[in-house]
């Protein structure tokens, strides 16, 4: 019991770990793994991913994305972002989505880590932050995917582009878009203006 003790002095609240991290502190890691699990020092999230749960004034609080994202992808760099953030485009979207796009150059599909869904998309570039211009750009790459009214949304982010640099927009347009969404964006940012019936 000695050996599972000193295992389980390491563990720390509301940390995210690989079963790679924690083998550093045993020789027998799987079955101090299980020992730990059964005992609820740690919550298994995914295969080879478990979490110390934090305990809160309302119970035991999940574990966070960040810490979740950063253990699943090892550190690599990552954009999390969820289609909920193009409702303050100023678009007239409102529908509410129960997921995080996760971008990033490593893992690709959907996956279950603490109960929650992430879905991992592999891009070539990404942006260091979020900016309200890879939104505009991202929101017209997935807009297949959003139940929203396809030209008249299209419509509206036309004419919201209008209220952007243009240099920005363009080159957020040129690092992140899809092919359609660049000509979308290079007819929207040269169109001459219209006159508003």
């Amino acid at each position: 019991m000695g050996k599972l003790a000193d295992f389980q002095r390491h563990l720390r609240p509301g940390k995210v770990y690989r079963r790679a991290d924690l083998a550093q502190w045993s020789s027998a890691v799987d079955r101090h793994i299980q020992a730990s699990v059964r005992d609820g020092r740690l919550v298994k999230l995914a295969g080879g991913l478990y979490s110390v749960p934090k305990q809160t004034a309302f119970g035991q609080a999940p574990a966070d994305d960040v810490a979740l994202i950063e253990a699943f992808l090892k550190g690599s760099p990552y954009l999390k972002v969820s289609p909920n953030l193009y409702n303050g485009l100023g678009v007239g979207l409102t529908q509410l989505h129960n997921r995080t796009i996760v971008y990033n150059h490593k893992r690709h599909g959907r996956f279950r880590l603490g109960g929650r869904e992430f879905d991992f998309r592999i891009k070539p570039r990404l942006p260091a932050k979020l900016t309200l211009e890879f939104l505009l750009v991202d929101l017209v790459n997935n807009l297949g995917d959003l139940g929203e009214d396809r030209s008249a949304t299209l419509a509206r982010v036309k004419a919201a582009a209008q209220n952007y640099p243009a240099a920005r927009l363009r080159r957020a347009a040129e690092d992140y878009g899809k092919v359609g969404t660049r000509k979308f964006f290079d007819q929207a940012l040269n169109a001459p203006d219209l006159e508003h019936a």
